[in-house]
């Protein structure tokens, strides 16, 4: 049996950043990374490719030159973790075990909970940002249309960044408008949700921001179905249970997303089928030598890189103290971020935390539109990204 001092389960935002935190702290850990992907890809340029503004290969780069060095790659995924015998099972039959476990394996993309989605995303206007496979075809659609209904969607539950299904909304709008076609196109935007955003602050600029573009919202709508051939995407309403048709000629779809299969069907997994952790110290609540951040974990804040970024030095001296047998004193406090995109010039930079209260960075009101935070998103979170947190400098 393959053995590791410490064992990290994913090789994304967070298992890269953890690590390489983790080596800057102390080169001398033993540490592996389990992550069966080729490419790492910068998803938050997702919605920026899905409006036209990059090509999606320039959000990439090879997963090779990213693990830090001195961190064993084991490319492979995991099938099962048996947490009592500080061990966990890959679905290329190896054994692999840990002193100490660290769970960062993404959110998972459940395509086939909308019926229909996954035969017809990519073809006859139905797209979507939340795969490399299909982001380009978000922008051939919203380029390629000149009349009709846009209608985009955002589901129940939790996803990656909460912003992110209404940024593509705006971009596509902004896109109709400055190309001549927007008083043939109507813009829908439909959410299970009661409402835009969770924090008043944002919700109040962003209602004001769909209100001026003209963007018909529609709440309490979770999207069961998409019938490519006739057009027609089907909701239930969250309230009444009652069916809804709405004929699209282009609709992006956020998809329903959740943990993933592995970590929601074992005995890390909690309430909704997150890793069970303490919200400050993200250590698990019941395996003392498990640890978890990012999106598959229980932490109930908004799923985000940024959120990833003051979550992962907490881990990291948490850990290091729990391995000297100290407590843990680093405490998260739910701060996360959100840029959301209103055009191709603005931007409003929502930042808080656990208790819903703004957690701003700059010393101005981010809930304006401010063209300086558009340019931010652009440009320098991706170099701070890849030349900062993936590196454990930032």
């Amino acid at each position: 049996m393959d053995h590791h001092q410490i064992v990290i389960v994913g090789g994304g935002t967070a298992g890269i950043t953890v690590a390489a935190r983790l080596k800057n702290a102390d080169p001398s850990l033993d540490i592996a990374i389990l992550e069966p992907s080729e490419k790492h890809y910068y998803q938050p340029m997702w919605t920026l490719v899905g409006g036209g503004m990059f090509k999606p290969v320039e959000s990439g780069r090879d997963e090779a030159d990213l693990i830090p060095y001195g961190v064993k790659w084991i490319q492979d995924r995991v099938d099962s973790f048996s947490p009592d015998a500080n061990s966990l099972s890959t679905r290329g039959g190896e054994t692999i075990g840990y002193d100490y476990l660290i769970v960062v394996p993404g959110i998972q993309v459940n395509w086939d909970q909308v019926k229909g989605l996954k035969e017809s995303v990519g073809k006859d206007g139905v797209c979507s940002n939340y795969s490399i496979d299909t982001v380009a075809s978000t922008w051939k659609f919203i380029s390629e249309l000149k009349e009709g209904v846009a209608l985009f969607t955002q589901p129940a539950g939790a996803v990656k960044c909460g912003g992110a299904p209404q940024k593509i909304c705006y971009l596509a709008e902004d896109h109709f408008r400055r190309s001549g076609v927007r008083k043939n196109i109507e813009v829908i935007f439909t959410l299970a949700g009661p409402r835009l955003f969770a924090v008043d602050k944002y919700r109040e600029v962003l209602e004001k921001v769909a209100l001026r573009k003209g963007v018909e919202t529609r709440f309490r709508h979770n999207l069961v179905e998409v019938r490519a051939a006739s057009k027609e995407a089907i909701y239930r309403h969250m309230d009444t249970d009652d069916e809804i048709v709405i004929k699209y000629d282009m609709i992006h779809v956020t998809p329903p997303m959740s943990a993933p299969d592995f970590v929601s069907q074992s005995e890390l997994a909690g309430e909704g089928g997150w890793v069970e952790v303490d919200k400050h110290s993200l250590q698990h609540t019941r395996f003392a030598n498990v640890f978890a951040l990012g999106d598959a974990s229980s932490l109930p804040t908004s799923k985000t890189g940024a959120a990833i970024r003051k979550q992962a030095p907490v881990l990291v001296e948490n850990l290091l103290a729990t391995m000297k047998q100290e407590p843990c004193r680093a405490s998260y406090d739910g701060y996360t971020s959100c840029p959301v995109v209103t055009g191709y010039d603005s931007l409003v930079l929502a930042e808080f935390d656990y208790s819903g209260q703004p957690s701003e960075t700059f010393p101005f009101d981010q809930s304006r539109e401010r063209f300086s935070m558009f340019l931010l998103k652009k440009f320098g979170l991706p170099a701070l990204y890849w030349h900062g947190m993936l590196r454990g400098r930032v």
